[in-house]
C-alpha cells in the first residue's frame, strides 16, 4: 500500500490590537520638527488630509510626538496645530489569521484535505482603533518691513513680532526668514491703451523672469477682454520659454476686463500650490501691469477682494493711468481716479506694492525693486485663536518696535483674512 503523508501545519497568531489614536488634519501647512521648539529643523510639511499617529507617552511644553508617512517619519508637532476634536468614529481593527504554507507534497497524488481556518472574532478586550478627524487653520502671513525711506529692514527674529487678529494678540507658530522659492504670474494687459508701453513692458518681464532662483516658478497671463484671456505660458521654470511667451504679446482691441483677469490668475496661483505637496509653502505673487481701467468684467470688485481675502497670493501693480480720462463720472470720480484706486487697493488689501510710473524708462528700476521686494519678506505662521469656521472677514495687524535709534519700522502685510466656513 502506498502510503501518503501529508504534513499539514496552520498556525494562527493571537492578535494584540492596541488603541492607536490617529488624526486627520486639517490645515493649510504645519510642520513637524525634530524637538518641542518653533525655532527647531523642520522635518515635514503636514497639509490638509495628513494623517498623524500620536506616539504614546510623547508630550512636552504644549507639543506631541507623532509619526507620518505610514509612521515613517516622526517629529514634534504643536498640540494647538492639531486642534479639537469635531467628530469622531471608531473603526474595528481588520483581523485576518494567517496560514502556514502546507509542507512539500511531492510524489503525492491525491489533493491535501481543505482546511477552513476559523475566523478570528475579537474580545470585549481588543479595544477598536479611534479615528479623529480634526479641524484647524493655521494662517501663514507674507511681512515685509520697512523703515521711514520704503528701506527693507532685515535681520529681525520671533520676538520681535507682534500679531493681532480682529485686535486679538496670537502666538506666532513659526517665522522664517531665508528666501523661500517664488510662484508668481504676470498679468499684462494687452489692450490697444497700453499699445506705446507694450514693448518696454516685455523687457521689464524680462527682468523679472531673469532674476528668478532655479526653484521660482512663473507663468505668463495676457488680457483684453472677458473673452480675451489667456495663459500664454504656464509656470514653468523654463526661463528661455517664459522670455519666448513675452516676446509673443501683442496689442489687440476690446473692452479690458482687469478684474476677471487677476481673479482668473488668483486662483490658478492659489490653486497651483495646492497641487504642490513641498517641504514648504511657496511666496505667492501676482505682478499686475495695466491702466487699471475696468470696462466689462464678469466679476465685481467686490467677489475679487473676497478671493483674494481667501488666498495668501501678494499682488505688485504697475499702473499707466495718466492717459484716463479726469472728467467725473456719474460715480463722482474721474476713470484716472478709479483706476489708481482699484490698484492701490489690490496691493494694499494683499501685502503688495503698487507703482504709477512717471515716465515708461523707470519699468526696468521698478522690476529690479519687485524682484529684491519679493525676496526680503519674513514668512509668520500663527494659529488664531478665534477657531470658529463662519466664513467671516477677520482683520490682521502686525507690529514690530522702533530700532535701536528710534527708527520707524512699519510692517506690511494683507490686511485680514476670509475663515474656512464650516
Amino acid at each position: 500500500m502506498k502510503i501518503f503523508i501529508t504534513v499539514i501545519l496552520t498556525l494562527f497568531f493571537a492578535f494584540s490590537v492596541s488603541a492607536q489614536k490617529q488624526a486627520e488634519v486639517i490645515v493649510t501647512s504645519t510642520f513637524l520638527r525634530a524637538s518641542p521648539n518653533t525655532t527647531s529643523e523642520k522635518v515635514q510639511t503636514v497639509q490638509k488630509g495628513d494623517i498623524v499617529f500620536f506616539e504614546k507617552g510623547q508630550d512636552a511644553n504644549g507639543w506631541s510626538f507623532v509619526s507620518v508617512a505610514d509612521r515613517q517619519i516622526k517629529g514634534w508637532i504643536r498640540k494647538d496645530t492639531i486642534g479639537a476634536a469635531v467628530k469622531a468614529e471608531k473603526i474595528n481593527a481588520s483581523l485576518e489569521p494567517k496560514v502556514a504554507v502546507p509542507a512539500s507534497t511531492e510524489g503525492n497524488t491525491e489533493a491535501p484535505p481543505t482546511v477552513n481556518p476559523p475566523k478570528a472574532v475579537p474580545t470585549p478586550s481588543d479595544p477598536p482603533e479611534e479615528v479623529i478627524r480634526v479641524e484647524t487653520e493655521e494662517v501663514n502671513l507674507n511681512v515685509r518691513v520697512v523703515d521711514d525711506n520704503n528701506r527693507s529692514v532685515k535681520n529681525l527674529n520671533q520676538k520681535q513680532f507682534e500679531v493681532f487678529e480682529d485686535d486679538a494678540p496670537q502666538a506666532i507658530s513659526s517665522l522664517t526668514t531665508v528666501e523661500v522659492p517664488i510662484i508668481n504670474a504676470l498679468v499684462i494687459d494687452n489692450s490697444r491703451s497700453l499699445r506705446s508701453q507694450l514693448e518696454k513692458i516685455i523687457e521689464a518681464g524680462k527682468i523679472l523672469v531673469g532674476k528668478n532662483s532655479p526653484q521660482d516658478e512663473s507663468a505668463i497671463v495676457r488680457f483684453v477682454s472677458k473673452d480675451k484671456i489667456e495663459v500664454v505660458q504656464d509656470f514653468t521654470k523654463n526661463k528661455i520659454s517664459l522670455n519666448n511667451a513675452l516676446n509673443n504679446l501683442y496689442v489687440e482691441g476690446g473692452q479690458t476686463a482687469i478684474i476677471d483677469a487677476v481673479y482668473l490668475a488668483a486662483k490658478k496661483v492659489e490653486q497651483y500650490q495646492k497641487s504642490r505637496k513641498n517641504d514648504d509653502q511657496k511666496l505667492r505673487a501676482l505682478i499686475v501691469v495695466s491702466d487699471g481701467d475696468d470696462r466689462a468684467s464678469t466679476n465685481t470688485e467686490e467677489q475679487l477682494f473676497n478671493l483674494l481675502r481667501q488666498t495668501n497670493v501678494q499682488i505688485y501693480a504697475v499702473g499707466f493711468s495718466d492717459n484716463l480720462g479726469k472728467e467725473l463720472e456719474t460715480s463722482g470720480t474721474s476713470r484716472q481716479e478709479k483706476a489708481k484706486n482699484f490698484l492701490t487697493r489690490l496691493s494694499q488689501e494683499t501685502g503688495g506694492k503698487v507703482y504709477f510710473p512717471d515716465s515708461i524708462d523707470e519699468l526696468a528700476q521698478i522690476a529690479a525693486d519687485i524682484s529684491g521686494e519679493l525676496r526680503t519678506q519674513y514668512l509668520i505662521s500663527y494659529i488664531p485663536t478665534n477657531d470658529t469656521r463662519d466664513g467671516t472677514f477677520r482683520k490682521i495687524r502686525v507690529v514690530v518696535p522702533e530700532g535701536a535709534n528710534k527708527e520707524k519700522r512699519i510692517a506690511i502685510t494683507r490686511t485680514g483674512r476670509t475663515s474656512a466656513p464650516k
